[in-house]
């Protein structure tokens, strides 16, 4: 319960309190809109510019902690690419779509304050390594798979390209990129501009989960119930199981162990419904999975916390 209290039920409170105000008419969509504009357009970027520009790469960039994490988030993958056309005979590329929900997990506005808060901000180096590679990953697979699907087994010579433009749209790519630059190049920033992006850097966290819950509003529980539920079994449970097995197999260090167990029990991202809208499918499995995953997921990452070491 003490868990709960002090580790997640902050979280929960700040997305419900964009949830509320928007649903009271306090705070207007186009407000959300530019709110979340705002943060994964800039400080969430700049979060992360400062966090991989400073990261110990060597030491933190471990390979069993990124075997595990990856393992399980490619199986969720397949597990929703496959469940979505065998359980409902859904078109291959709603397939990819679904598989992404169960792909993408909310590593960012969900996985870092609730490790933070768990264990203390020294604990989030592992996330960062994680997070350094998450979108490209996603991205990379997610795009990938679609535009071979939509190639129908005759992959155009220009799929690298469309692959790599697409991922450099996202300006969570371009802050972590551009954090690795400034990492391995050894440039040092003046303190002035790293001051000025810490700033902004702060205000990242609270004022995207806020706007959250502002987006979660729009979402109402629609489409296949029994895909939305398989999504969020295999987001919430089936990736961090595997990452737990894969952690202990490959003796991850505990705090490494609890990051990527953590980060892998988040509900599906935004990016989940992102994603499905850039390719016009799925959109509705997509949403209710990010708004019932979410709620959901105040139970599942409490029994996750309680269980781990």
């Amino acid at each position: 319960m003490a868990a709960l209290t002090v580790v997640i039920l902050p979280v929960f409170l700040l997305i419900g309190a964009g949830y509320g105000a928007v649903r009271m008419g306090w705070f207007s969509d186009s407000g959300v809109d530019g709110l979340m504009k705002f943060t994964q357009g800039f400080a969430i970027p700049c979060l992360l510019f400062r966090a991989i520009s400073t990261l110990d790469l060597q030491s933190n960039f471990d390979p069993a902690l990124l075997f595990s994490f990856y393992l399980g988030a490619t199986a969720g993958f397949l597990a929703g690419l496959f469940g979505a056309r065998l359980l409902a005979g859904r078109e291959w590329e709603d397939c990819v779509a679904i598989g992404f929900c169960c792909l993408f997990s909310n590593s960012l506005l969900l996985g870092l304050p609730i490790t933070e808060r768990a264990y203390g901000a020294q604990a989030l180096e592992a996330n960062f390594a994680i997070i350094a590679l998450h979108s490209p990953f996603c991205y990379g697979l997610g795009i990938t798979v679609m535009e071979i699907v939509k190639a129908r087994g005759t992959p155009s010579a220009r799929l690298p390209l469309t692959v790599l433009k697409a991922m450099f749209r996202n300006a969570l790519i371009l802050g972590i990129t551009a954090g690795l630059i400034v990492n391995l190049s050894g440039l040092t920033l003046p303190r002035p501009v790293t001051d000025a992006i810490d700033l902004l850097a702060r205000t990242a966290l609270p004022a995207a989960l806020f706007g959250l819950g502002g987006v979660l509003y729009r979402y109402k529980p629609e489409g296949d119930l029994r895909l939305i539920l398989a999504v969020c079994a295999i987001g919430l449970i089936l990736h961090p199981a595997i990452t737990w097995t894969m952690g202990g197999f490959t003796g991850l260090g505990r705090d490494a162990f609890r990051s990527a167990v953590v980060t892998a029990a988040m509900a599906p991202g935004i990016n989940a419904y992102i994603f499905a809208d850039m390719y016009g499918r799925a959109r509705r499995v997509a949403a209710s999975s990010v708004l019932i995953g979410t709620g959901l997921s105040i139970l599942t990452v409490w029994l996750w916390l309680a269980i781990l070491p």
